[in-house]
C-alpha cells in the first residue's frame, strides 16, 4: 500500500492462503459487512487476479497497476457497509478499479498502454491458421503481432478501449459492461465495434491485419 494511505491493511498475507469457491460472492460480502475480515480476504483472493490484469492493460505500469488494485479493494473494504448489493460484487469492484485507472491517466496525462496476452485474439483480428507447434519464427512473429495491437489500442478514446478489454479479455457481457460504462446497451455495443474498426483498420494500415496477411501472400 503506498504510504499516503491510512488505516489497517485489509489482507493479511499467509502462505496458506486459498481460495474458496464453494462460497458465493454475495454471501461473502455478507459476512465481511458483520465484520468478518477472513470473508474479505477471501473476496481478495478470488478478484485481485482480474482487478490487476484490467489496471494493467489500461496503465502498462506493474507499480500503477499494484497500487490501483490495492486502493481499488481498500475503498471497498471502507464502503462496504453501504453497499446494496443491487449489482454484483464484482461488477462494483469493476467500476471501482476503472474510475481509479481514470484518475492515474488523468493525473499523468499519458496516453495508456494496453498489455495483449500471448498468442492474442480480438474478435478474429487475424486468421488464427497456425500449426499447434510453433517454430521461434512464429512465436517473434506473434509477440511482433501483440505489439502492433496495443499500440493500435492506445489510439483508442478511454471507452472503446474499456469495452474492449471488458469484453475480449475479461468476458463481461454486453449488460454488464452497460452497467459498468452507466451508458444504454446499444452504446456498448457501438463503442465495442467502432474500436474493433479502428484496431483492424491500423492493423491493416500496418500490414499486420487480414489485408496486410493477404498482400504478403506470395
Amino acid at each position: 500500500m503506498r504510504g499516503g494511505h491510512a488505516g489497517p491493511l485489509v489482507r493479511q498475507e499467509t502462505h496458506g492462503d486459498r481460495v474458496d469457491m464453494t462460497v458465493t460472492d454475495e454471501e461473502l460480502v455478507a459476512r465481511s459487512i458483520a465484520g468478518d475480515t477472513d470473508s474479505f480476504n477471501q473476496l481478495i483472493l478470488r478478484w485481485e487476479g482480474p482487478m490487476y490484469a484490467l489496471a494493467y492493460r489500461q496503465l502498462g505500469r506493474e507499480d500503477d497497476a499494484r497500487d490501483v488494485v490495492q486502493d481499488a479493494f481498500l475503498r471497498a473494504f471502507r464502503a462496504l457497509p453501504g453497499f446494496k448489493g443491487e449489482a454484483k460484487f464484482s461488477s462494483w469492484l469493476y467500476r471501482i478499479t476503472l474510475n481509479l485507472c481514470r484518475d492515474v491517466m488523468r493525473r499523468a496525462k499519458r496516453a495508456p498502454f494496453v498489455q495483449t496476452p500471448e498468442g492474442v485474439d480480438i474478435a478474429d483480428l487475424v486468421p488464427s491458421d497456425a500449426p499447434a507447434a510453433e517454430s521461434m519464427e512464429d512465436v517473434v512473429a506473434r509477440k511482433d503481432l501483440s505489439r502492433h495491437v496495443a499500440r493500435a489500442m492506445s489510439l483508442l478514446p478511454e471507452e472503446q478501449r474499456s469495452a474492449i478489454i471488458l469484453k475480449e479479455y475479461h468476458g463481461l457481457t454486453f449488460q454488464e459492461i452497460a452497467e459498468l460504462q452507466g451508458c444504454p446497451l446499444s452504446t456498448v455495443k457501438t463503442r465495442l465495434y467502432q474500436g474493433l474498426t479502428v484496431v483492424r483498420r491500423e492493423l491493416d494500415r500496418q500490414g499486420r491485419g487480414p489485408a496486410g496477411a493477404e498482400s504478403r501472400t506470395p
